[in-house]
């Protein structure tokens, strides 16, 4: 059965906003304390899957996912954080160091300070020690959440695989940057990179970019232009949308206005495509990348 806790930690900046309240997704054992609820974790050590949330998307519409990714053997971690966003607004967001993602600094270090807190925050739960490898790490986010993961992960050594859904490395120019440029991913790992034929809010969005003119969506130009050498795959979902990867889909809140209706549920179907990806590249099961060998995806020639 898989359980959950949750847990907190200190990701810098000015009180109230320095905090991310993390919940922690297991394999857990069949019988728990009745008093508490508090089941231990089963088996393991397990490796670890931190997913960032989109802009103002709380972290319960990814449970779904976070509880198909435990159950293909892994401890799943989201978080929610509130702090500040553009122009001074604040909302849910995973934080993103401006400084780091301008052209003089980008590289150096991560644009997602909360990812390594997060990380290190873990080690500090009793209930999970020995149930939990942070030395088998792998990073996934969607939107924005997806963006700072490409831009951060080779900055965390432990990190063996990263995905992302709906998200790209097509840099503002709000922060210096050219009309239309796709930044280099840091990641020294497999990437998964998936998208749905209907994204609003990517298209939505090309202004922010200054991409008019430019033949391909940013994803696709992600994956030809910002990978490395590596085994990567792009997935291209027909009848997706933007918040295809969210359920349920909060209408109050973050730019489901400026998505498409979704003409397919692919949730199953992207489930099992993360967790494939999660197994190949973290567990080495022959099994899973077999899977990913027969389907119709799009593969880099490294």
């Amino acid at each position: 059965m898989i359980r959950s806790l949750w847990w907190a930690a200190k990701t810098g900046g000015e009180p109230p906003f320095d905090t991310a309240h993390l919940k922690v997704y297991y394999p857990a054992a069949a019988d728990g304390d009745r008093l508490t609820g508090v089941f231990a974790p089963e088996g393991g050590p397990y490796p670890v899957v931190l997913f960032v949330s989109g802009i103002n998307v709380g972290q319960d519409a990814y449970r779904w996912l976070a509880v198909e990714i435990a159950r293909a053997g892994f401890v799943c971690v989201t978080f929610d954080r509130v702090g500040e966003l553009f122009g001074g607004e604040h909302g849910l967001t995973p934080g993103v160091d401006l400084e780091a993602a301008a052209p003089a600094a980008y590289g150096t270090r991560p644009t997602c300070p909360a990812i390594g807190a997060v990380l290190a925050a873990l080690a500090e739960i009793d209930l999970l020690k020995g149930a939990i490898d942070l030395d088998r790490v792998a990073l996934g986010g969607h939107s924005a959440g997806g963006s700072v993961v490409l831009q951060s992960a080779r900055h965390f050594p432990s990190v063996r695989a990263v995905f992302a859904y709906g998200a790209h490395t097509m840099v503002a120019t709000m922060l210096g940057w050219a009309p239309g440029t796709v930044v280099p991913a840091q990641a020294d790992c497999p990437v998964l990179l998936s998208v749905g034929t209907r994204d609003g809010v990517i298209m939505g969005s090309s202004d922010r970019y200054g991409q008019e003119g430019h033949a391909h969506d940013p994803v696709t130009r992600t994956f030809e232009e910002a990978l490395g050498e590596g085994e990567h795959l792009l997935a291209v979902m027909e009848g997706a949308n933007h918040f295809a990867i969210a359920d349920p889909v909060d209408p109050t809140a973050a730019r489901a206005f400026l998505d498409l209706p979704a003409t397919a549920d692919r949730r199953p179907e992207l489930a099992r495509l993360i967790t494939s990806f999660l197994r190949t590249h973290l567990h080495g099961d022959a099994e899973s990348r077999a899977m990913l060998d027969g389907l119709d995806l799009r593969r880099s020639h490294a």
